[in-house]
């Protein structure tokens, strides 16, 4: 649920949007206090890590049921925040980069890795700085990013091109439609404020036609789609095929060559 952004150098097209990044750096201390500003990203977590432990390790023949069975595996986090997806994913074995257009929040995440004992390679960068050097992941995450980015197509492009031959990416994102207009930005934001006011921005959702669309024109397939709907009566949430009306997990695959 952060922003990509860095300072601009050229008049190409570029994922910033200061804007975001400000309104994420501004309460970067608050990551990892789970009864926060963060809470919804600690709540929604378990579901996220499942879905992505199960659906990589499925794609590259690995047992999900092992203890760390993302061993061996290559990981970049795309919009890392505070790290709270890093430091699961490096728990389940995968070797992590993790990546933020705030530097707060990549500063946030390291004294917090350090703090824990986990070897994760946090940087402050942009995807499409990144993707410029020529390095390519076995997985590459863009959880809760895509709707905060200023040019959806510059930042599609450069996370695909980080993704290796044969690799794959996870996406969660919010769908653009009335429910999630009424759920997870009027709701969420003014009424029940789990967030803060101006987190979202409904017009910038994206659509699972519109995500896949823009994956498919950089060499990457969309090949699972599952939501993700919150239980209000015991604070949890779980995977719903059948829902993706709000919130959705999009599994993608680059073809090897």
């Amino acid at each position: 649920m952060t922003a990509q952004t860095a300072p601009k150098t050229s008049s190409r097209p570029t994922t910033a949007d200061d804007g975001e990044v400000a309104r994420f750096q501004a309460i970067a201390d608050e990551w990892w206090d789970a009864k926060g500003k963060f809470r919804p990203l600690h709540r929604i977590n378990p579901v996220r890590i499942a879905y992505i432990r199960d659906r990589v390790a499925a794609h590259f023949g690995l047992d999900a049921g092992k203890t760390a069975p993302l061993s061996g595996l290559t990981l970049l986090d795309i919009g890392c925040g505070g790290g709270l997806l890093a430091e699961p994913v490096t728990r389940l074995g995968a070797k992590v980069t993790a990546i933020d257009a705030g530097e707060k929040n990549v500063a946030v995440a390291k004294l917090h890795a350090d703090q824990m004992g986990l070897d994760i390679d946090y940087r402050h960068v942009l995807p499409e700085n990144l993707a410029g050097l020529g390095q390519t992941y076995d997985v590459v995450l863009n959880m809760e990013v895509v709707e905060h980015v200023a040019d959806l197509d510059t930042f599609l492009a450069a996370s695909a091109g980080l993704v290796r031959p044969g690799g794959c990416m996870v996406v969660t994102t919010l769908n653009r439609t009335i429910k999630s207009l009424a759920l997870a930005k009027i709701g969420a934001e003014y009424i029940l404020r789990w967030l803060p006011v101006g987190t979202h921005d409904w017009r910038k959702f994206v659509r699972p036609s519109e995500l896949a669309e823009g994956l498919a024109a950089h060499g990457v397939r969309l090949t699972d789609l599952e939501g993700m709907v919150f239980n209000p009566l015991n604070d949890t949430w779980r995977l719903d095929a059948r829902d993706l009306a709000v919130n959705y997990l999009a599994f993608c695959v680059k073809d090897a060559h």
